[in-house]
């Protein structure tokens, strides 16, 4: 039932089952790989294991909207959960969720759906919504977008979302010799920067070692409350250098913010982290403070590629070099 008491054709079906679709062949382990880095996230796995803590009251109804293997069903239950709505697209995982549930013995507790979670019916309007669907970029897999719909229909008034925002930065950067950052490094006193002029134009996923010079402030160009509002980056924005040196790439990184002050960000990285960070390589250039970078950002026609996003820049120097 959804806010206005409407009832609507469900989206999803609970799984009865471990039989109700779980074909192991049909497994695919490229996902289960995918899961298993999740899972192995410590710093996502405790921040969202704090904020669940802090949203759920005992007895609480918990919608895990793309639920996959249970991580943060499990967890709003250990937080005091009453009952969790599992929702899970994928016909193989929500099979593989079902059998989790089953091997804890939670099946009272624990109902698994297969489907699409913004089209669900639930027979009594959820305390709490939790949520992990932030990609390189943040938005890229449409977790407002999502959660918008979900929230209308399954979310009573004054419920709580885990996590609350959704923010999406640009920001100039120094890669610190890492990355495409190794274009202005030599190899026994050599320079291989020709390299530039020949490297095809696109995105990169990148893992930092060592934090990379920040050449500007973080710019926000997508900022989502989720549940009520959904907003991906587009159009151009105008991105300030702030402090002297060799420009080489913008990064493009995410802040999820949860409740009591809690942060989870991708940038700009940190031990164990699941996500890259995104960057957009440049040829490297020195700037200075009061120089700007327009950057225009073309989203692909299938958003959820983040690898097809691209950016468009171009320098304006600050009056006091001309």
């Amino acid at each position: 039932m959804n806010q206005q008491g409407k009832t609507l054709k469900t989206g999803a079906t609970p799984l009865r089952s471990a039989a109700a679709g779980l074909d192991r062949s049909a497994l695919d382990r490229h996902v289960l790989l995918m899961h298993q880095i999740m899972l192995s996230d410590r710093r996502r796995m405790d921040i969202y294991a704090q904020a669940l803590a802090a949203a759920i009251a005992p007895g609480d109804v918990v919608v895990d909207v793309g639920a996959g293997t249970l991580a943060l069903s499990l967890l709003a239950l250990e937080a005091g959960a009453g009952h969790v709505y599992a929702i899970e697209a994928d016909a193989h995982l929500a099979a593989l969720a079902y059998e989790i549930a089953a091997d804890n013995k939670l099946t009272d507790r624990v109902t698994v759906l297969c489907g699409d979670a913004r089209a669900v019916d639930l027979p009594s309007a959820a305390d709490v919504i939790v949520s992990e669907m932030m990609g390189n970029l943040g938005p890229e897999e449409e977790m407002a977008e999502v959660l918008c719909l979900v929230a209308d229909r399954c979310l009573k008034p004054g419920g709580r979302m885990v996590p609350a925002r959704l923010v999406t930065a640009l920001q100039a950067i120094n890669l610190n010799g890492e990355g495409w950052g190794v274009w202005s490094e030599t190899v026994g006193g050599y320079s291989l920067r020709s390299v530039q002029d020949h490297a095809p134009q696109g995105g990169q996923f990148h893992f930092f070692n060592n934090a990379p010079e920040l050449l500007s402030q973080p710019l926000p160009v997508a900022d989502s409350t989720l549940g009520r509002t959904g907003e991906m980056p587009k159009g151009r924005h105008r991105l300030e250098i702030t402090e002297d040196g060799l420009l080489q790439a913008v990064a493009v990184h995410f802040t999820a913010h949860f409740v009591d002050g809690l942060t989870l960000s991708n940038f700009p990285s940190y031990p164990g982290s699941n996500w890259a960070v995104w960057i957009w390589p440049l040829r490297h250039t020195q700037v200075r403070s009061g120089d700007v970078l327009h950057v225009d950002i073309h989203p692909p026609a299938d958003v959820r590629l983040a690898s097809d996003w691209s950016l468009g820049c171009q320098i304006e120097r600050s009056s006091r070099r001309r």
